[in-house]
């Protein structure tokens, strides 16, 4: 868990001046009684599901033999990397008060298995989890400060930043799969179906 912190608080010191001047540039215009158009929660499950799914068809179709292929001894494994994707949502959610399951070791996690069904396994597990966690947040949920984080911080950053991560790791997991010859399988479908279609256009 502390692995996790020390990133996230710098990740957060940078956001920091960015929602300021967000929130300073507001208060200088009219104020804007419209509904807003963004729902941030909707928004953010949408892009945690596409990631998840990516994640599971990716993780299937990496060869047993390659989770364990890194790109330099200093970098994370095939394996580690999907296990950090899905540690991250204890370990981030954690920081706006969702409790990770009591067998959870941030310190160990990503390194507790190379084997291909127990790493998807886990990927559902966490999943599960920031489902559950992000639809069992209210629209104040997403407003509440969190002064430890930083002095604007909210709970709502906390999202932003795990949906942010996740597509993070995602292309470092599609580099390591074109790297090892290995096409994405959302890739290998929309090339099979733009040659359906070409007979059609004939």
């Amino acid at each position: 868990m502390n692995r996790l912190i020390l990133p996230l608080a710098l990740i957060l010191a940078c956001l920091t001046p960015i929602i300021s001047g967000a929130a300073a540039q507001t208060s200088d215009t009219a104020a804007d009684h419209t509904a807003p158009s963004y729902d941030m929660k909707a928004q953010a499950l949408v892009d945690l599901e596409r990631v998840q799914k990516k994640c599971i068809d990716l993780a299937n179709a990496v060869p047993m033999d390659k989770l364990t292929w890194r790109p330099s001894e200093d970098s994370r494994s095939f394996a580690e990397v999907f296990l950090h994707v899905s540690g991250e949502r204890y370990g981030i959610l954690g920081l706006g008060g969702a409790t990770p399951p009591a067998d959870f070791n941030g310190k160990t996690f990503e390194k507790s298995t190379t084997d291909k069904a127990r790493i998807v396994e886990e990927l559902n597990k966490s999943w599960d989890f920031a489902q559950k966690t992000i639809n069992g947040m209210s629209n104040a949920d997403f407003a509440k400060l969190l002064p430890k984080l930083g002095p604007q911080a909210n709970a709502g950053d906390v999202v932003y930043i795990l949906v942010a991560d996740a597509h993070e790791h995602l292309g470092q997991l599609v580099a390591y799969a074109r790297v090892n010859g290995i096409v994405p399988p959302w890739t290998v479908e929309s090339k099979k179906k733009a040659a359906e279609k070409k007979p059609e256009q004939k």
